[in-house]
């Protein structure tokens, strides 16, 4: 573990819970980071060398975090950068190398540090529910799953649904050209939708909670087609439509097809893996079982759909 060489522009208390936090520089990572240091936290970021002197490091340090290069490959090196922390939160992003390898990895260093408490980058809709096969990275997260139970740590998964800022175009479903909703099978299947902002702000309070639950059941907001359709022409003032191409079915064969014609296996969001999740939610194999546990921390305030729609305009 090496250091950075930056001083930090402000320090957590005398005191403070130390809080180690890997995938720090992704988008994630960088709002949990942020949310920890304002619950006046420490927070040790885990960064790989490559990434030391980047915008984001920067941005961290400037936060008053504690900037540290890792490398996932040496056991040794992890173990040193989770020594005195209390919990470990894992933002990484990727595939099995980087899910279950390096995250695995992460896992055992945290033991051998003998830090109390460990939170995967789970961060999704509720993937202990859905057919094994039927989406690659709920898969890949179910495997890690089962070698986190079996580790000496308590764990806590952060499900949240589908992250609400997808919404705003990268998911096909709120689509403002044309104005319409695009969905399959049923437009009364509730959905869970989260911000990142708000999933990152309730990681956080989490990650300093000694007493979390195995998992923890978070939606800013559980809306159905329908209800998306009118959150939307109200956030925007001008109507929307709702389209449906067809049922599950129909949605299953266009997965097949454009994972033969675009398979893309290195590719952590190809589109089929897109395809694979919106398939998971309709149907409602992956709907987070309630009560949810959006009270848990009081003074967390949801962000709705026409809370983010409108924002765009």
């Amino acid at each position: 573990m090496t250091e950075s060489t930056t001083s930090p522009t402000t320090s957590a208390p005398a005191g403070s819970p130390l809080i180690v936090l890997a995938g720090a520089t992704g988008a994630l990572g960088l709002l949990i980071a942020h949310h920890l240091r304002r619950r006046g936290a420490e927070v040790r970021a885990l960064v790989r060398p490559a990434s030391l002197s980047g915008a984001e490091a920067e941005s961290l340090r400037r936060q008053g975090v504690q900037v540290v290069a890792a490398d996932y490959g040496s056991l040794a090196d992890l173990t040193r950068a989770c020594q005195d922390a209390t919990c470990v939160v894992s933002a990484l992003n990727g595939l099995r190398d980087i899910i279950v390898e390096a995250q695995g990895q992460l896992l055992d260093a945290a033991v051998a540090a003998g830090v109390p408490r460990f939170i995967p980058s789970d961060f999704s809709a509720d993937f202990t529910r859905v057919p094994e096969g039927s989406n690659r990275n709920f898969d890949l997260r179910r495997e890690f799953a089962r070698r986190l139970d079996a580790a000496p740590i308590q764990a806590t998964s952060v499900l949240n649904g589908m992250f609400m800022d997808l919404l705003r175009g990268t998911a096909p479903v709120v689509l403002a050209g044309p104005r319409l909703v695009l969905y399959w099978g049923n437009a009364d299947q509730p959905l869970d939708l989260t911000t990142m902002q708000d999933t990152a702000d309730f990681t956080a309070a989490a990650a300093l909670d000694p007493t979390t639950p195995r998992y923890l059941r978070v939606a800013g907001e559980v809306a159905s087609p329908r209800q998306l359709r009118e959150a939307a022409s109200a956030a925007t003032g001008r109507p929307y439509r709702l389209l449906r191409p067809g049922g599950l079915g129909l949605l299953s064969t266009l997965i097949s097809i454009t994972k033969t014609m675009v398979p893309a296996p290195d590719d952590v969001f190809p589109p089929w893996q897109g395809m694979q999740y919106l398939r998971n939610m309709l149907s409602g194999d992956a709907k987070l079982q309630e009560p949810l546990d959006n009270d848990r921390y009081p003074g967390l305030e949801w962000t709705t759909v026409r809370d983010l729609l409108a924002a765009k305009q």
